[in-house]
């Protein structure tokens, strides 16, 4: 194991009093925290409805399926995310077409994006746009683009919270979006265990998802087309398809006190990468911080872009010697259409942003826990792996 891995949670006594507060309570799942977290992060965000689920990959999906995405559409996503953009599409028997991305940053762009939809062609339903490693898309252009050829928007935000755009927007605000989709994954910025949010500007897409996390039931007996209903207190109606998507009031308690700290949090990741950003510099052009986008981003992940090549030394061995030296790197990520799964079923070809940043990009360790001191000693290790 390493003593200094690439993404570690950040637990206080508060947060363990948070969730010993809830194992104390009535309500282990489906209680009043679940109200609360939602209504702590929506205005946290400036968004007027939060909908918290189980898993960013369950937010995903609720928002496709909130917006209609179904049989025969495409979804655009770029090449360059985690797996569970591209398969919240597939989820709802839609296909996806890959975008490419800017080489640096990693990012879609609205030209990429334009040259997707040549390729997704009529039948573009969905543009899910990720803000990679905390660095937010133009969402402006983005969303430009994607109305004019009538796209719905969801905004893979789960790299994002605590980040703002060029307009001084928090992440998740949804100016430019139908909605944002966020995860509380242990190396995430906020940490419930497992979690999902999603932030939205609509309040019918907020109550669809609020019944579809939970089986489609309603049990507000003011909505039940049985009218007689109202009168059985037992009664309820399944009134569109659904999953059990519950988040736990255990893992709510966690997010609220977490989100509570967000402030501290998103500081110290700031810090941290003016800290690396200044034990870079003398490895440049070998290795450069990670590329500049618009506004400022709450860094979930340090990715520098290093040149193997021209230190003529692999990846693999860099982060192996990196890792006897306690230090933890990662990957992200492979380009989606890589993967056997998407090989086989979407003809992309190599998409030469997304090749281009997949072979420089390598994770190094960023969380609030990080010494001052621990950055350039990442930097140092990193300049001896390299012979520079």
């Amino acid at each position: 194991m390493t003593d200094l891995p690439y993404g570690r949670q950040s637990i206080d006594d508060s947060d363990i009093e948070a969730v010993t507060r809830v194992l104390r309570s009535d309500f282990l799942t489906s209680g009043p925290e679940i109200e609360a977290f939602e209504t702590a992060f929506a205005a946290a965000v400036d968004a007027p409805f939060a909908v918290a689920c189980n898993s960013a990959t369950a937010a995903l999906h609720l928002s496709l399926d909130g917006l209609g995405v179904g049989a025969g559409d495409v979804c655009i996503v770029p090449a360059i995310t985690f797996l569970a953009t591209a398969n919240a599409a597939l989820y709802c028997g839609a296909n996806v077409v890959f975008a490419d991305v800017d080489a640096d940053s990693g990012l879609m762009t609205p030209d990429t994006l334009e040259e997707a939809l040549t390729r997704a062609g009529p039948a573009a339903r969905a543009v899910l746009p990720v803000h990679l490693a905390g660095a937010m898309c133009d969402m402006p252009a983005i969303a430009d683009l994607a109305r004019e050829a009538g796209l719905a928007v969801v905004e893979d935000s789960c790299h994002a919270i605590g980040s703002f755009d060029a307009q001084g927007r928090p992440a998740g605000a949804g100016d430019h979006s139908d909605a944002s989709t966020f995860s509380f994954h242990p190396v995430k910025t906020l940490a419930c265990g497992e979690g999902g949010m999603v932030t939205t500007r609509s309040e019918a897409l907020a109550n669809h998802m609020r019944r579809a996390r939970s089986h489609g039931v309603e049990r507000d007996p003011a909505s039940f087309q049985r009218r007689d209903g109202a009168n059985e207190p037992w009664w309820y109606e399944m009134v569109q398809l659904g999953w059990n998507y519950r988040m736990p009031d255990i893992n709510a308690a966690l997010g609220r006190s977490q989100l509570a700290r967000l402030p501290a949090f998103a500081a110290r990741r700031r810090q941290l990468a003016a800290l690396y950003e200044q034990a870079l510099a003398p490895l440049a052009p070998l290795v450069q911080a990670p590329a500049d986008a618009p506004g400022d981003p709450c860094r979930h992940l340090y990715n520098v872009r290093i040149d193997f090549a021209a230190a003529g030394v692999s990846r693999a061995e860099v982060m192996a010697r990196l890792k006897a030296d306690g230090i933890g790197s990662q990957v992200h990520y492979i380009p989606l259409y890589h993967q056997p799964f998407y090989a086989a079923r979407h003809n992309a070809g190599p998409l030469p942003g997304a090749e281009a940043h997949y072979a420089r990009t390598l994770s190094l360790p960023l969380w609030p826990g990080m010494a001052d001191n621990d950055p350039a000693r990442v930097c140092t290790a990193l300049a001896e792996t390299l012979g520079a």
